[in-house]
This record gives C-alpha cells, sequence and structure tokens, in this order.
C-alpha cells in the first residue's frame, strides 16, 4: 500500500512525458515552460479564488483549496499552449539525435513537474491526513525525492528572489529564542492539519504556524504574492 501512491506519480510522470515528446523538441520545451509558469500563476492565486467557491454551498467547500489549485493551473496550461501555438506554429529543424535528446529530456522535465504540482495539490484535498501511502511529510515518490516539498521551495524562492512585491509564499515568521525571526514554511503542516480536521467531522480552524519555542502565530492565507 505505502507503493501505491508512488505508482500513481510515476503513472503521471510517464503519461506526460509520452504525450508531451510526441510533440517534438519545440514542443517539449514550450510545453515544459507553460506548465512551470502556469504553476507559479496558479499558487499564486488559488488561496485567493478558493475563498469564493467555500461560499458557494457546504458540500463544496472542502473541495475549494483543490479545485481552486487545479483549476487554475489546468486553466493556465491551456492558455499559455494556446498563446504557443499562434506565437510559434512551426517546428525548428535539427539533426536527429540532437532532436530526440532535446524532446525527451524536456518532455521528462514536464512529466516530473507536473507530478510535482499535482502532489502538491493533493495536500489540498478533504482527504484522510494519509491514504494510499501518502504522508504529508514524507518522500512519496517511492521514498526518493519530494517533489511537492521541491516544488514549493522553488515557489518560495521565485516570490523570495525573483519577485519584488515583497510578500514571500508561505513565509509565517516565527521567534526563535524570543529575540531571532526566522522564516518557516508551513504548507504542507498546514493542511494535514485541515485535511484531519475533516477527516474527523470538525470545521477546519483557522492555520496557524508552530515556533521551535512553542509558540503559535496567525498565518496569513489569501493573498497572493504579487
Amino acid at each position: 500500500m505505502d507503493a501505491m501512491f508512488g505508482f500513481v506519480l510515476l503513472l503521471i510522470f510517464g503519461a506526460v512525458a509520452w504525450c508531451v515528446a510526441s510533440e517534438g523538441a519545440w514542443g517539449a520545451i514550450l510545453h515544459f515552460f507553460c506548465v512551470l509558469f502556469a504553476g507559479l500563476l496558479a499558487m499564486n492565486f488559488f488561496e485567493v479564488v478558493a475563498p469564493a467557491l467555500e461560499g458557494m454551498g457546504r458540500k463544496v467547500a472542502p473541495y475549494a483549496d483543490f479545485v481552486a489549485l487545479v483549476g487554475l493551473f489546468s486553466l493556465f496550461v491551456f492558455l499559455f499552449r494556446l498563446g504557443t501555438e499562434h506565437l510559434a506554429p512551426t517546428q525548428i529543424e535539427l539533426d536527429s539525435r540532437l532532436y530526440e535528446v532535446i524532446r525527451w529530456v524536456w518532455a521528462a522535465a514536464s512529466g516530473y513537474l507536473t507530478m510535482a504540482i499535482l502532489l502538491t495539490a493533493m495536500h489540498t484535498a478533504p482527504l484522510p491526513r494519509e491514504f494510499m501511502g501518502f504522508k504529508p511529510e514524507a518522500r512519496n515518490f517511492f521514498d526518493i525525492s519530494a517533489p511537492d516539498r521541491q516544488w514549493l521551495g522553488f515557489t518560495q524562492w521565485v516570490s523570495e528572489n525573483v519577485l519584488w512585491s515583497g510578500r514571500v509564499f508561505d513565509a509565517p515568521i516565527a521567534k526563535v529564542d524570543g529575540t531571532t525571526q526566522q522564516v518557516w514554511p508551513s504548507f504542507p503542516i498546514r493542511y494535514a492539519t485541515k485535511r484531519q480536521d475533516y477527516a474527523g467531522g470538525r470545521k477546519p480552524k483557522p492555520p496557524t504556524s508552530v515556533s521551535p519555542a512553542g509558540g503559535q502565530q496567525p498565518v496569513q492565507g489569501g493573498q497572493s504574492v504579487f
């Protein structure tokens, strides 16, 4: 059972890589960047869109974060692909060996990135805290890597070092020893707690981050980093 979730991720990785490779070298490169920017935009806006979905009723509310994240990601990928097909409708001629290397390398990168984003979205789904071998703290890809935490780390790095808004994704501030302030990312734990509340039939509490000193500080959600 523990390996079942890894096989699901492997299936996603393989299916995406195979489909993207069929688009050729240039198409694989474009698709990777479409997925990359679509993922960043979806991570930026899903917590802003989710409250609007929660207002649609009690049955919809538990799925709001998941639907917002996956829905925005799918929408942005579709729009970016539509735009790139109009801007670059033709393939670039390459040596056959270089063509094969490029299309499979970028297709594999697209597959892994898509898998990472969808795995991150699973954290927001109204499922038990642990299911089918999925654990929020674990390396869920056959215990080899943690694509979700890699994606969360990259998203945080982009918001902190590339964007100029001054807001950092998933960056609650915790006091250490009463003096030093450090950023303590809490996305997996916040949503694990939320899933645990849903599974227990309880209304999810406002997310909080726990500092190493033992104190709790509120996490500001529902804001974009742009």
